[in-house]
C-alpha cells in the first residue's frame, strides 16, 4: 500500500525523489508516525511536500491510497472494544503487586513490542500475553502498577483532514490573481546602486571611523534602485477575449510602482506585425522597427497571447489586415517574431491556454522562437526564472 501511495503522489504531480521516499521509510521504521493514520499523514507530508502548491496534490493522493482503511480500523476497534467489555478482573496478593512494580518503562516498551510480534490470538486473565483482566504488564482491565494500558480514544483522523482538501487554493496549476502575479514578478528586480552618493553607508562609516582613530568619518553611497526594464506585449481581441480579465490582472501587477525601472506596454492582434499599438483599440500605432531602435538588448520581453491564428496570418506576407501596406509583399508575422527573438536576449511568451492545446501549427512555430509558458502560477514562476538567467535565452 505504501508503494501505491508513492505512485499516487507522482500521478498527482507531487515531486517525490527516491531519497525522500527512503527518508519516509526510515521515519516509519523509527515509529515517528506513532502507529496512526494521523501520524502517517503528518510525517509523509513533512517529508514529501516541499512547496505549498503541492499540498492539495498530496491530500488527493493520500485519499486515493488510504480511503477505506479508516473503516477497516473502525471495525477492528469495535471488535477490540467488545473484547475489552468482556474483560475479567483478578485480585493480586501484596507479594505479586510488589514483584510487578519492578519493571521500568523502557523494559515495558521492549517487552510489549516482543509480545506484539509473537501473539497470534486473544488472551484473557493471563500473566504474559497482551489481554484483559490479567496480571500481564500489558492489556486492559487487569492489574499492573507500572504496566501499559491498551485502549483509550483517539483524535481527528488523517483521512478526515485529507478529505477537506484545505490546500486546494494553493495549487500551482490554477490561474492567477493580481497578488500572486505581483509576488512572482518581484523576482525580476535587478537592484543596483545608481546616482549621487546620498545614502549613509553604516558599515563603511564604522570601518573608516575606526581607521581614523575614532574621529567620525562619514561614508556615503548611492541608493539602491531597481534597474530592471520590461517590454510587455499583449494580444487583444478575437480568441483572447475570454482571457481579457486574466491579462488585465497581469498588467495591473506589472504596472505597480517600483516593480521596474521602466515598463512599457503595447498591444497587437494575433501576432506582432509591422506596428504595435499604445491602446487596446489598436488606433495609436508604434512602428516595430522604431521600437527596436530605442530599446536595449538587455531589456526583458514578455509577450502574452494564445498564439492561435490562421497559419496564413503568420506565414504569408500581407495576409493580415494589421500588416503595413508598404511591407505587405516583404515581411510575414513569423519574420517579425524572428526579429524580436534576435533582438531580446531575455524573453518569454505567456499563453493563457492550457499546454494540451499547444499542438496547433502556429503555436508550435512560435514556441521555437520564444520560450512559452502557461499563464498559471507555476508557469509564471518558471517564466520569471527563465528571464533572470544570466545567459541569453
Amino acid at each position: 500500500m505504501l508503494l501505491e501511495f508513492l505512485y499516487a503522489l507522482r500521478r498527482h504531480r507531487v515531486p517525490v525523489s527516491s531519497h525522500e521516499w527512503m527518508t519516509l521509510m526510515r521515519g516509519l521504521e523509527l515509529g515517528l508516525h506513532g502507529s496512526s493514520l494521523d501520524g502517517l499523514y503528518v510525517l509523509a507530508r513533512l517529508v514529501c511536500v516541499k512547496q505549498l502548491a503541492h499540498f492539495d496534490g498530496f491530500d488527493a493522493a493520500y485519499l486515493e491510497t488510504f480511503r477505506g482503511v479508516e473503516a477497516q480500523s473502525l471495525r477492528l476497534g469495535e471488535a477490540l472494544q467488545e473484547w475489552l467489555r468482556e474483560a475479567r478482573q483478578r485480585t493480586l496478593s501484596e507479594e505479586e503487586r510488589a514483584l510487578l512494580q519492578s519493571l521500568d518503562p523502557e523494559t515495558l516498551r521492549r517487552m510489549f513490542e516482543e509480545r506484539l510480534r509473537e501473539q497470534k490470538e486473544r488472551h484473557d486473565g493471563g500473566s504474559r500475553w497482551i489481554g484483559t483482566g490479567g496480571t500481564s504488564p500489558f492489556g486492559h482491565g487487569g492489574y499492573h502498577p507500572s504496566g501499559m494500558a491498551v485502549g483509550g480514544g483517539g483524535q481527528r483522523s488523517a483521512m478526515a483532514r485529507a478529505g477537506e482538501r484545505r490546500y486546494r487554493a494553493y495549487r500551482s496549476d490554477e490561474t492567477l490573481d493580481v497578488r500572486r502575479m505581483d509576488v512572482a514578478l518581484r523576482l525580476l528586480r535587478e537592484l543596483g546602486r545608481d546616482g549621487a552618493p546620498v545614502e549613509l553607508d553604516i558599515g563603511e562609516t564604522v570601518g573608516a571611523t575606526a581607521r581614523n582613530a575614532g574621529d567620525l568619518e562619514l561614508v556615503m553611497r548611492a541608493p539602491r534602485r531597481n534597474r530592471a526594464r520590461l517590454l510587455l506585449l499583449m494580444d487583444v481581441g478575437g480568441s483572447m477575449d475570454p482571457h481579457s480579465r486574466l491579462v488585465s490582472q497581469l498588467f495591473t501587477a506589472a504596472s505597480r510602482a517600483g516593480r521596474f525601472a521602466r515598463m512599457r506596454s503595447l498591444y497587437f492582434h494575433n501576432c506582432p506585425y509591422d506596428a504595435l499599438y499604445e491602446d487596446a483599440d489598436l488606433t495609436r500605432p508604434v512602428a516595430l522597427d522604431a521600437l527596436l531602435a530605442e530599446t536595449d538588448r538587455s531589456e526583458k520581453l514578455v509577450i502574452v497571447g494564445d498564439a492561435a491564428m490562421h497559419p496564413a496570418e503568420l506565414l504569408q506576407p500581407g495576409a493580415s489586415f494589421w500588416m503595413d501596406v508598404a511591407n505587405a509583399g516583404r515581411t510575414t508575422g513569423l519574420d517579425r517574431l524572428t526579429q524580436l527573438a534576435g533582438h531580446f536576449a531575455h524573453r518569454a511568451w505567456l499563453n493563457p491556454d492550457p499546454e494540451r492545446y499547444w499542438e496547433q501549427t502556429t503555436v508550435r512555430l512560435i514556441r521555437k522562437l520564444h520560450p512559452m509558458f502557461e499563464l498559471t502560477l507555476d508557469g509564471l514562476e518558471r517564466a520569471v526564472r527563465h528571464l533572470v538567467r544570466r545567459e541569453a535565452a
